[in-house]
């Protein structure tokens, strides 16, 4: 997976990951983020806040789908091919929030993930979470 920064993201300006470092690509296969950049770059557009990098798992795939946000289906209409375990994905802020307080939540990328997501949980509990640090 190619290394992917910056951009705006319709947010303005570079964008930054959690760490404070400049936002690393989350996925492009498939293509992930609100904006479809592949980044989880945030803007007052994505009202839903797409901006946690999360690798997917069957188990958080579940999850999501009893929760109403069935994304292991694929919805050809709208050019989805359907999410399997080790896909990373731009997930809400407020379903990994959840899925974390149902002791689901997937792993994440941190370098991938947007500082906006620090309005939803703090640094040092999404860093239990990462696969990006040593």
């Amino acid at each position: 997976m190619a290394l992917r920064t910056g951009g705006d993201g319709g947010g303005g300006g570079a964008q930054k990951n959690v760490l404070g470092g400049s936002l690393a690509l989350c996925g492009d296969d498939p293509v992930t983020g609100f904006f479809r950049t592949g980044c989880c770059h945030w803007g007052p557009q994505d009202v839903g806040m797409h901006t946690v990098c999360a690798v997917m798992t069957d188990e958080f795939l579940s999850f999501s789908k009893a929760a109403g946000n069935d994304l292991s289906t694929p919805r050809k209409e709208f050019g989805f091919p359907g999410l399997k375990a080790g896909d990373r994905w731009c997930l809400c802020a407020a379903r990994w929030k959840e899925a974390f307080d149902a002791g689901m939540a997937p792993k994440l990328v941190l370098a991938a993930t947007h500082e906006a997501t620090l309005a939803i949980a703090p640094l040092e509990t999404l860093k239990k979470f990462a696969v990006d640090l040593n």
